[in-house]
């Protein structure tokens, strides 16, 4: 299971009810069931606007993500997909990594919402579960925006893990303040007390999976015809943005663009995820001047 307790799961979607009802939004919640197991979706924004999935990371949910990116449901119908064994209302059942299941799971997640033309926005390990969905199946995925994703490199693994890996492995066997604090110093350009609290409980009361992160190959990135613009973050000491950069043009022939944030650690700041949603908005803005000009002429 992934949550060890009872006890630690209702704190855990304590602090979710709590950060949902602070984001002041109008929402509808639907339950998804998928043969992966059942699925959570926050929906916002007019029923009348073209779709957005938006996809969180690890030790994430829903409402935090939402929270990262206020104005998209101004522009798009946005559903927040809470991802199966994450800190969550979704089902506890982990999926494998290393095949295309959670691309699977969500794709049936997007054909059972009845859902076309998506454009599919996802952060770190939403983005590998992004990818994983085009590699199974780009046909209701219209654009993929991906942030400081997972599955297209890696970083030096000797600098995570004593960065990163030994703290928190400290923190999760003493509760150590200490630790996590270190944690959030390497994963995070900037927190606050609620993401502090939410991703300390989740380490304690949470079985969080450490597996090693797989990267996509050459060949299954040259099969994607699907537009991709990515997010590289400078300072990820994971997921490294130039490296990610470098990467990423070689081996992804549907490439629109990348962007370096500079100075950003893992998880960017406000300011960032500001520019990130105006680039998203723009885009679309962008597509839906072209498509009317192609129809008038």
């Amino acid at each position: 299971m992934f949550f060890k307790s009872e006890e630690g799961k209702t704190e855990i979607l304590e602090l979710y009810n709590q950060k949902l009802q602070e984001l002041n939004i109008i929402y509808t919640e639907e339950c998804i069931d998928t043969q992966f197991g059942k699925t959570n979706v926050i929906i916002t924004g007019n029923a009348q606007l073209p779709p957005l999935v938006l996809i969180h990371g690890t030790g994430g949910c829903a409402p935090l993500i939402l929270e990262s990116f206020s104005d998209l449901s101004k522009h798009y119908r946005v559903f927040a997909v809470d991802v199966l064994a994450q800190p969550n209302k979704s089902d506890e059942h982990r999926l494998d990594i290393k095949s295309l299941d959670y691309g699977h799971w969500l794709l049936e997640v997007i054909i059972k919402l009845g859902l076309k033309n998506v454009t599919l926005v996802g952060f770190s390990f939403g983005g590998l579960i992004s990818l994983k969905a085009l590699e199974f199946s780009q046909i209701p995925i219209k654009e993929v925006f991906l942030i400081a994703p997972v599955y297209i490199v890696n970083g030096n693994p000797f600098v995570n893990l004593w960065k990163l890996f030994i703290p928190l492995k400290k923190f999760i066997k003493s509760n150590d303040k200490k630790q996590i604090t270190k944690v959030m110093n390497v994963l995070f350009s900037e927190y606050d007390v609620f993401a502090f609290n939410f991703l300390s409980r989740s380490f304690q009361n949470c079985n969080m999976d450490f597996s090693p992160l797989p990267i996509i190959t050459k060949k299954s990135a040259r099969d994607i015809e699907t537009p991709i613009t990515i997010f590289a973050t400078e300072n990820d000491i994971m997921f490294p943005g130039k490296k990610m950069i470098k990467r990423a043009k070689r081996i992804f022939p549907s490439l629109e663009e990348v962007i370096l944030l500079k100075a950003s650690k893992h998880v960017p700041n406000t300011t960032d995820f500001k520019t990130i949603e105006n680039t998203i908005i723009n885009a679309t803005e962008i597509s839906k001047n072209n498509e009317f000009k192609s129809f008038t002429i």
